[in-house]
């Protein structure tokens, strides 16, 4: 059974569904720039996790909210003279982008927070009607903190001392709150920084505050309670604590009984930033050479509540080992001289799935990983290992790719210029016009890709710093 740590009750306990089917909702981007690797690095744990469930036989309902409205989409559409749509349509496009490029799935919707307002106000009208809510004399509407008795019951905060923290930051005289904690539920229209930007109200023209977009998309894809919240480390508070108090106070039901947070990512064991350039887009690291394949392998087989520090140079050892697994999947695809042993496939599967059932201990099921990848060859070395069990082998690499999403190669068709090229190459071998044909492979060789002339023909293959990559056969 899968048991996962719970940051609501500080414990890893079991994963238990309140139906047939696992209600979960992530957090999203704020869709005003490329999304960098502190970003993916959250994404892709929260799409290993959706595996791991499913794995385990419960079918999961995964909704990811696109904020699309908050005070940087705002700002940068209105530096950029362009409608907030229009602006953030090309970072929405650009994430889904780089979601494949991840291998990220099995996300049901996306909804964007400018599509939601209406659910939004009422939500708000609600509170207010209820006695959560108040409007200020700015004319915005905030949540009244002190009204919810469980607040901090996420972050395990002290009210009184969340009190004394804000008194030091805000003068009392410059704040419209009743309370210096309570929050913005929605934001009054301001001409000078709001623009042309804005939404009609019964409380007047503005835009929702940020916290309650997602309590109003999750309420409307997923209902009033859902199984399991993800997230950041950073969004614990006050992001997420607002999101369990305007929504239990508005539904009297629980919000999220289960709450997943991945710790941040550091890159060069610094924090990331533009200043120090070490700000990475996972565009940055293609255009570096890097696969997305790569970039995921390393993200997966760190554990998500330990900070992990991000290097190329660890990005480097993670080509290379994967550049281990490749050569074995070839070998078994390829099929190695064979012997009479058995290999022990379900003790490696039991011992895989125990490790990820466990708060999705990657680290350790990694090392299953690669023991068994060194104890195959081996015995493939060594011919021991019998068909059978190098098919089961290969049929267990594909069950473990399933949750993993970057053991296998990524296919890549061959450009058919390089395949003229190749097939000129053999013409001219057989009329016996060496010099030419030595030519055109070096030829093919600076366009990136190798041959290799077996019995049958020629495989061309693209070139990689660990010589590995889809081949193709031509006859």
């Amino acid at each position: 059974m899968l048991s996962l740590y719970n940051t609501l009750t500080c414990q890893i306990e079991p994963f238990k569904p309140m139906g047939p089917k696992a209600k979960m909702y992530s957090c999203g981007p704020t869709v005003y720039g490329y999304a960098h690797i502190g970003n993916f690095r959250t994404f892709v744990s929260t799409d290993l996790l959706r595996r791991v469930i499913e794995v385990n036989g419960i079918p999961v309902t995964q909704v990811m909210n696109l904020t699309d409205v908050d005070d940087k989409t705002m700002k940068g559409a209105n530096d950029r003279g362009m409608p907030l749509r229009e602006y953030t349509d090309i970072y929405i496009e650009a994430f889904f982008e780089d979601l494949r490029t991840l291998k990220i799935e099995g996300v049901a919707r996306f909804p964007r927070a400018t599509d939601a307002i209406p659910s939004m106000i009422r939500m708000i009208e609600k509170l207010i009607d209820k006695g959560y809510a108040y409007q200020a004399d700015d004319k915005s509407i905030y949540f009244r903190v002190h009204a919810f008795k469980e607040y901090g019951k996420l972050s395990h905060i002290d009210r009184q001392s969340l009190v004394a923290g804000a008194s030091e930051r805000v003068h009392q005289d410059e704040y419209t709150k009743d309370n210096l904690c309570d929050f913005a539920l929605w934001k009054a229209y301001d001409q000078k920084t709001d623009g042309p930007i804005f939404w009609q109200s019964p409380f007047g023209p503005g835009r929702p505050g940020w916290h309650i977009e997602c309590s109003a998309m999750a309420q409307d894809f997923l209902g009033p309670s859902i199984d399991i919240h993800c997230g950041g480390i950073d969004l614990v508070f006050p992001h997420h604590e607002n999101e369990i108090a305007q929504s239990e106070c508005c539904n009297h039901a629980p919000f999220a009984t289960h709450w997943f947070h991945v710790e941040h990512l550091h890159v060069d064991g610094k924090k990331m930033s533009k200043s120090l350039g070490n700000f990475y887009t996972l565009r940055d690291l293609i255009e570096k050479g890097f696969s997305g394949r790569e970039v995921r392998a390393f993200i997966a087989q760190s554990h998500y509540r330990m900070p992990l520090n991000f290097t190329l140079e660890g990005l480097k050892g993670v080509r290379q080992a994967l550049f281990r697994v490749d050569q074995l999947w070839d070998r078994l695809e390829l099929g190695a001289d064979a012997g009479e042993e058995n290999f022990n496939v379900d003790q490696i599967h039991a011992s895989f799935m125990e490790a990820l059932n466990h708060d999705l201990n990657f680290p350790k099921a990694f090392a299953v990983l690669f023991d068994m990848v060194r104890d195959v060859n081996k015995g493939l070395d060594q011919k021991k290992i019998s068909k059978e069990s190098q098919k089961r082998i290969l049929e267990l690499l594909e069950r473990f790719d399933a949750i993993l999403g970057c053991l296998k190669k990524e296919e890549e068709p061959i450009p058919g210029s390089i395949l003229d090229l190749v097939e000129a190459r053999q013409k001219a071998r057989k009329e016996r016009r060496f010099q030419d044909a030595d030519k055109i492979r070096n030829e093919i060789t600076l366009l990136g890709y190798e041959l290799e002339d077996v019995t049958n023909g020629t495989k061309v293959k693209k070139s990689h710093p660990c010589n590995i990559q889809k081949s193709t056969a031509i006859d």
